[in-house]
């Protein structure tokens, strides 16, 4: 059966024992690891890894020898509670080593958790998970985090008594940083403010906030929304002679284009989403834009990223983001 995202979050917080499955699957290894990490916690408790009740397989061991996950779902633990089966990295070409488990899955075997990358629509995998009636799958998208996720990691890292500006600059924090920096940075604040009994404020979250190892990025994603479109070339040339990727840039730019909108589409009096020492910069620059222009922008950094994803894909792949972000400087200048 296929989860939708909302009933996904439901359910990773809260499994069913008695379920065959769980495919997790997306493009954003991190996120889909975060996922994982957290529904085998919910599935077998804080004590199921230190009782022996997960096993895990990387989809490449099972595919050399498929009846070593077959052996670990129907294997009797020594400990009661519920086991899970964690095959780790799977994709089409792992399909036939792992269905023959899960197709011989009885009650009281243990649930199989599998994780892979971007799956197609075609994908046997896929169409396996989403079809049987007693396992679930489930897509994780590269979409900001929701409220309702924000305040589940808040809640994970024990930060009940925040103020209402706080709040409000972890959500744009939530943002700016990958999911595992997100959550790394609650804890430091939850350290930060143990026996503290006042509020965290502002210069709390600031305090913990990581520092940006990556100012040239930054750098770039600023010319662009300041449409100084002469400065792209020469610095591209700067991020490319120091491995930036592609795919970096392209997220750096989905990421930051997402802030502005979300700054321009805020009600008058609300406090803009924006945070730190470039909150005014990144203010004047949604400002400057409009909802309408940041709306088109966005389809310009989707298209250019599904480009990028595509197997038929044969241009120069930093050609293709610069030539992106020539096309939003200009889009800018309008």
């Amino acid at each position: 059966m296929k989860l939708s995202t909302k009933d996904a979050s439901a359910y990773f917080a809260k499994p069913e024992p008695g379920r065959t499955g769980l495919l997790i699957y997306g493009t954003d290894a991190m996120r889909v690891a975060l996922k994982r990490q957290e529904v085998i916690a919910a599935l077998i408790g804080p004590k199921g890894e230190e009782e022996m009740r997960l096993t895990r397989l990387p989809a490449a061991d099972v595919r050399r020898d498929p009846a070593s996950l077959t052996d670990a779902v129907k294997a009797v633990g020594f400990f009661p509670g519920p086991r899970a089966v964690f095959v780790e990295d799977a994709n089409d070409s792992h399909t036939d080593a792992i269905l023959p488990a899960l197709e011989d899955w009885r009650d009281g075997d243990a649930q199989v958790i599998v994780t892979g990358g971007n799956l197609k629509k075609t994908s046997k995998l896929l169409k396996f998970f989403e079809s049987h009636r007693n396992a679930y799958a489930a897509a994780i998208y590269d979409n900001p985090p929701t409220r309702a996720e924000i305040e589940a990691e808040l809640k994970r890292a024990g930060l009940k008594d925040l103020g209402q500006e706080a709040l409000q600059d972890l959500s744009a924090l939530a943002l700016a940083l990958d999911p595992g920096d997100f959550r790394q940075t609650l804890e430091k604040l939850a350290l930060y403010k143990h026996g503290d009994p006042s509020p965290a404020a502002p210069a709390d979250v600031a305090a913990v906030a990581p520092v940006s190892t990556e100012a040239e990025i930054d750098d770039i994603l600023d010319i662009v929304a300041e449409a100084k479109t002469s400065q792209i070339g020469p610095l591209m040339q700067r991020l490319r002679g120091q491995g930036v990727t592609p795919v970096t840039l392209c997220i750096g730019l989905m990421r930051h284009f997402r802030t502005l909108y979300a700054i321009a589409a805020t009600p008058a009096g609300a406090r803009p989403p924006a945070f730190g020492p470039r909150r005014d910069r990144i203010i004047r620059q949604a400002q400057t834009w409009g909802a309408i222009k940041l709306q088109q922008a966005l389809t310009v950094i989707t298209e250019t990223d599904l480009t990028l994803r595509s197997a038929g894909q044969t241009a120069p792949q930093m050609a293709l983001v610069e030539r992106a972000m020539i096309r939003l400087a200009m889009m800018g200048r309008r």
